[in-house]
């Protein structure tokens, strides 16, 4: 888990080799919907944030069985699951081609591939040699932005995500010391991360990666919503919970936004809780978001270790999938 986590940098660029390989064809449509659920659906999420204020169209995340009501012939659907066999993708690709909508899969095989070499879909291979599907968000990231670049949505950014792989690369021993300082700091605590703007998924991964890596119950949130009501119930935990907060701020933040993370962890700080104040770091919005990502795994490995858990195995979620399956 740990080298596919180091390894995101590379994942980058390898992303950006399969998609092209793909030989999608560029299409118009009203927007993009981004049907897949876990990592797949932040990795969505995460290109979404990277886009930001350079998207034209709506990118939308579908977590569920059913598109939008509202959905048309004329959005297209990306379609991820990396087993290929996650139900609720294999909903929504059904459910877009009824709709007649151009859909594109993002998979390393199983029914996704079958499906879509039956109807002509062009399928983006994910590398099977990976620990665990939540360590292909950097290939989701990438397959959703060059295909949003395809429906008209958004500029192409491959030159951005080439120069993040750079950069992200001379991160990584800074984030592997800062992520031990922040697992020994949270270490015993059920922490919440609160993202704003940009790191609001990063913020997401990292409950996510808390909760399947280290087996640990963890929560997030987002600002300005969280000081709207969140800020009420940090001095009612009951008697003996340890709670902690980490503030996911963007190295490249609105100043309001940035007064606002300063007053909301003086309020929490008052009534008790930890907070931790972190600062993604790099020249691009992409570089950026990815670091945020690539600390929160390591924090989550790290918390694993303490623990004295194994990272990899899911059995909660495996055997719930075999009783949905069942049922």
């Amino acid at each position: 888990m740990l080298e596919d986590v180091l390894a995101i940098p590379e994942h980058l660029r390898d992303a950006l080799w399969r998609t092209e390989t793909a030989r999608l064809e560029p299409c118009e449509a009203d927007g993009l919907l981004i049907c897949g659920v876990g990592g797949s659906a932040i990795g969505g999420d995460l290109a979404i944030a990277a886009l930001g204020d350079r998207l034209s169209k709506p990118l939308i995340t579908v977590r569920g069985y059913e598109l939008p009501l509202w959905a048309t012939a004329d959005w297209t659907a990306l379609c991820i699951s990396y087993s290929g066999e996650t139900a609720e993708t294999l909903a929504c690709f059904e459910a877009a081609g009824e709709l007649g909508m151009r859909r594109v899969a993002v998979t390393t095989g199983g029914a996704l591939v079958q499906r879509g070499r039956e109807a002509g879909v062009p399928v983006v291979g994910l590398p099977g040699i990976l620990q665990a599907p939540r360590s292909a968000v950097a290939y989701v990231l990438v397959a959703t932005a060059e295909v949003a670049a395809l429906c008209g949505a958004a500029p192409r950014i491959h030159n951005e995500i080439e120069a993040a792989a750079v950069g992200l690369e001379s991160q990584l021993e800074g984030l592997r010391s800062r992520a031990a300082t922040l697992a020994a700091s949270l270490d015993g605590t059920l922490p919440t991360i609160v993202g704003s703007g940009p790191t609001v998924p990063a913020a997401r991964r990292w409950k996510t990666q808390a909760n399947e890596n280290a087996k640990l119950p963890a929560f997030f949130s987002e600002l300005p919503e969280a000081d709207h009501n969140e800020l009420c119930g940090w001095g009612g935990a009951p008697e003996g919970t340890r709670l902690s907060v980490v503030l996911l701020e963007d190295g490249d933040q609105d100043p309001r936004e940035q007064r606002r993370f300063e007053l909301t962890a003086q309020t929490i700080e008052a009534e008790g809780v930890p907070v931790e104040r972190v600062a993604t770091e790099g020249e691009t919005r992409t570089e950026r978001l990815l670091s945020g990502v690539i600390l929160g795994d390591l924090v989550s490995l790290a918390l694993a270790e303490k623990r004295g858990v194994d990272p990899l195995p899911i059995e909660a979620i495996a055997d719930l999938k075999d009783a949905l399956g069942r049922s």
